[in-house]
């Protein structure tokens, strides 16, 4: 059985894995078609400056547990030693839950357990609240949130992820859900210490139509995609980890060798975007910078076509395992042809690194997954961008009463207790002995614990960003110091942290970007086309958009930090 070692990153990043990659980065969610419900907050824009900081928690780091690697440059705290049960700290001495019922309503990937399993009743007991979820497809989620929100039935909690906060539903979180400003803002927080030591930049998105309502999942503000390489074979072979795209492009031609089916590498489209220093795609607002004085879109800079064409010359020059080129690797496992050595590199979420390392440690001892740093394209330093500091949010329903709400807070301050506490052992593996078993200080889920314990409790609130796998301390090394290095070379955009609602007009006016990034580089079009798409961009709504960014820019100030 392979080692189930949860982390703050790898739990907020199960979209990584295959099925909900395809949930998440499908697109052409469904807009809700009636959003009752207003309470005078914007329902475009953001809020920011001195009015959000009237709004947010104060921050009081946690004391009980010392990571073994701190954060730096905006990475995750690392754990890399071995779990001792006899040594695990309390957090939460005494129940908060009064003893109320709260409804969960989250995504969920997977076969749901049983409403009784021995799982759900130790947390509820650990916490005092009797909570009972509401689980739905996480693969179809969109559609269910859409509906639920729309009508008069909400349940006590609804998880939000960032990739469904489509059309309308943005509005509508507006509408349904509670203001926890009261409860939290300022000093209120003190009362629940793991939501204190939740950082400032997670709570700052939480911020929705001018009211603290999201409980946030955060997360490092690093880039998350890691051009992963087989190190054993890069070290057998005698390759060195390039240093530019020129050097990319050469050891790429050098380690591929079509007839005996090996290729360098993947669509290294994201990489190329990091090596270029693109303004990040994975969320609107991100992508816009200023740039001596003026906004500017990804899309409209020149290292954004220099990327496209870097990464069409690697499938030019036959590098590309055909697999990629076909358009297959985005949506089947690139794992085993990976484990296997038809490729040697390619860039996926950092999640993987240990995926991976934890898939092959008995069948295959010589595998060696490694992450390469990101190298800017002429051999510099990168430029890279930050990504948003919390993905994933828990919210109350407005109608709930102040002793759910308490409940609601109880439970968080629960699931959002640190790594090496007993609360985090119960948040994330169960109970010992039914749900997991620890030999040499590595915990591993039973069968049991794998039907049971799934993304249930940790929806509701986490603690800061953390990475920890006691099986393969190694890699969780290797990973934090690796968001330590870029996050080095990482800079903040401007509305960097925000939590900004654009005006529905503007929802599909990028929608077309990505095939056409995709049909490029695979030489379906050309950079021409994309210029094209870009003035067409500007002439249908985008110079509309960048004067709306300009005025939120003009009355809530640039990003903080």
């Amino acid at each position: 059985m392979t080692p189930n070692a949860a982390s703050g990153p790898s739990r907020r990043k199960f979209l990584a894995s295959t099925a909900v990659a395809t949930a998440a980065v499908a697109g052409g969610m469904p807009l809700l078609t009636a959003c009752g419900g207003s309470d005078g907050g914007s329902r475009d824009g953001t809020t920011s400056g001195k009015d959000a900081a009237k709004l947010l928690p104060a921050y009081v780091a946690g004391n009980v547990v010392t990571p073994d690697i701190p954060s730096k440059n905006g990475s995750a705290v690392g754990f890399t030693s071995k779990l001792d049960l006899a040594q695990l700290k309390t957090s939460v001495p005494k129940k908060l839950g009064k003893g109320g019922r709260v409804t969960v309503m989250s995504p969920f990937w997977g076969s749901p357990p049983k409403d009784d399993n021995a799982y759900y009743k130790a947390m509820n007991d650990l916490i005092g609240v009797d909570v009972v979820w509401q689980n739905q497809d996480g693969n179809t989620y969109d559609q269910k949130l859409g509906a639920v929100l729309a009508s008069s039935e909400v349940p006590d909690v609804v998880v939000v992820p960032g990739w469904n906060m489509t059309g309308k539903i943005p509005s509508a979180i507006i509408g349904k859900f509670a203001d926890l400003g009261p409860y939290l803002s300022g000093d209120a927080v003190k009362e629940y210490p793991n939501l204190a030591a939740i950082p400032t930049d997670a709570w700052r998105r939480s911020i929705f139509g001018g009211k603290l309502r999201g409980l946030p999942m955060p997360s490092s503000y690093v880039t998350g995609i890691v051009p992963l390489y087989r190190q054993d074979v890069f070290e057998k072979e005698g390759y060195e980890v390039p240093r530019s795209c020129d050097e990319f492009m050469a050891l790429a031609k050098e380690a591929t060798n079509a007839k005996a089916k090996r290729w360098a590498c993947l669509d290294m489209k994201w990489t190329a975007f990091n090596a270029f220093g693109v303004l990040s795609g994975n969320e609107k607002s991100l992508g816009w910078n200023e740039t001596d004085g003026k906004l500017v879109y990804r899309i409209e800079t020149e290292e954004y076509l220099e990327a496209l064409e870097w990464t069409r010359k690697l499938f030019a020059a036959g590098v590309v395992h055909p697999d990629a080129r076909l358009g297959k690797s985005n949506a089947t496992d690139p794992g085993p042809k990976f484990a296997a050595g038809e490729f040697l590199i390619y860039n996926q979420d950092s999640s993987q690194w240990w995926s991976r390392t934890a898939e092959q440690a008995t069948q295959n001892p010589e595998f060696t997954i490694w992450g390469m740093d990101i190298f800017g394209h002429d051999g510099g330093d990168p430029t890279l961008w930050a990504q948003n500091p919390a993905g994933i949010f828990a919210f109350v329903n407005k109608k709930a009463s102040k002793s759910v709400i308490r409940d609601v807070l109880a439970v968080a301050n629960v699931t959002a207790a640190p790594y090496g506490t007993k609360e985090y052992m119960a948040t994330n593996y169960g109970v010992e002995g039914t749900h997991y078993t620890v030999e040499n200080g590595v915990p591993t889920k039973t069968d049991q614990g794998n039907i049971d314990v799934m993304n249930a409790y940790v929806m509701v609130a986490s603690p800061a960003a953390t990475i920890a796998h006691p099986d393969f301390p190694e890699v969780a090394r290797g990973q934090v110091e690796w968001q330590q290095r870029m996050g080095a070379f990482t800079r903040k955009p401007t509305f960097y942290g925000m939590q900004i609602t654009e005006p529905a007009r503007y929802t599909n006016l990028s929608n077309d970007f990505e095939q056409l990034e995709d049909d490029i580089v695979r030489g379906r079009k050309k950079i021409s086309d994309m210029q094209q798409a870009v003035s067409d961009w500007r002439s249908k709504g985008g110079d509309e958009l960048r004067d709306w960014y300009k005025k939120l820019l003009d009355d809530n100030g640039a990003a903080a930090g």
